[in-house]
């Protein structure tokens, strides 16, 4: 572990100028930054904490109906939160599938949305192949023990993928993303703020240098009677999904008025899946080839030699996890 200096913001004008300093890095739970710390992933030389900035933990409606939600929110809070739970339960559900309870409490919206891979290649800092820590370095992953990783969005430089549960609901639920620099705040749609890898595997998302994530807002819910988070994973408790499923439908009596889908543990970032939506739209959904929608969603899919199984169980996944939203099977 390198060594780094400490620091106490104040606010976020206070944030943003200590993190101005070479090799700053902004700190808050720590829950996955302590550990790229430890393996030597993450060398930060300045740690500017920014636990003591009461305006990021705030968890508020505003005037038109949507909710915005601090970055210093802690998943445990947000999860259990009367607004979040009464109108966003598919975010609530995701939050309470992922980590266990003492990490949730610990864990904030802002880390968890600038988690990285859980790729084993990526965590080995004593393996020299991978494109994301090293980059130019080859993806040991392509020809390695495969099973965990992409099958969607992936490239020859990286496959590996994205390990929030939270971020899939949010991308299901047109999130936006609010960032602030010292030039001034931006906002970022959530299906815009991670990145694919590409030629450039080492970049994770679209957050600049010294930006701080400021806040979450959530539309207006449109959702909540119909909604369903599905995480599949090796066990029931306190592991990665190998593929989850965030449905929200909004239901004109039998038929569908609108739809967010997306699929987590498949893609290097949440994979929204808008084709399955407009097709879902407007129809009676008893009358829908869910397996049919299911297949084309898959269509691109690259599986390799130990996670094969992805793609048939994505499709089984999403077609169950829309089922079970409109009420038409048991969880």
């Amino acid at each position: 572990m390198n060594n780094f200096s400490y620091v106490r913001a104040a606010d976020i004008d206070g944030a943003l100028r200590l993190a101005a300093q070479p090799g700053a890095a902004f700190i808050a739970g720590g829950t996955n930054l302590v550990d790229l710390i430890k393996g030597g992933i993450a060398q930060p030389r300045v740690l500017v904490d920014i636990t003591r900035i009461a305006a990021l933990g705030q968890i508020q409606e505003s005037a038109h109906g949507a909710v915005r939600i601090g970055a210093l929110a802690p998943n445990s809070d947000l999860a259990q939160h009367p607004l979040i739970v009464s109108r966003y339960p598919l975010l609530s559900q995701a939050l309470l599938s992922g980590a266990s309870a003492q990490l949730r409490n610990m864990a904030t919206v802002g880390g968890n949305l600038l988690q990285r891979t859980r790729c084993y290649y990526f965590y080995d800092a004593g393996f020299e192949h991978c494109n994301k820590r090293r980059p130019g370095s080859g993806c040991g992953a392509r020809e390695g023990y495969n099973r965990i990783h992409a099958v969607l969005g992936g490239s020859d430089q990286c496959i590996a993928v994205n390990p929030s549960d939270m971020c899939v609901a949010l991308a299901a639920l047109d999130a936006v993303v609010e960032v602030r620099s010292v030039r001034g705040t931006h906002r970022i749609p959530i299906t815009e703020f991670h990145r694919l890898p590409g030629d450039t595997p080492q970049r994770d998302t679209n957050l600049g240098v010294g930006e701080l994530i400021t806040a979450v807002e959530l539309p207006p819910s449109r959702y909540a009677p119909h909604s369903h988070y599905l995480k599949l994973r090796d066990r029931a408790s306190y592991a990665f999904a190998l593929v989850s499923v965030a449905v929200g439908l909004e239901m004109d009596g039998e038929h569908v008025a609108a739809a967010g889908l997306a699929l987590g543990g498949v893609a290097p970032k949440p994979w929204r899946l808008v084709e399955f939506e407009t097709a879902l739209r407007g129809r009676r959904l008893a009358e829908v080839d869910l397996a049919a929608l299911a297949t084309a969603a898959l269509a691109d899919a690259e599986p390799l030699h130990y996670n094969r199984f992805k793609p048939e169980l994505a499709r089984r996944a999403l077609v169950r996890a829309v089922r079970v939203a409109a009420g038409l099977e048991e969880s």
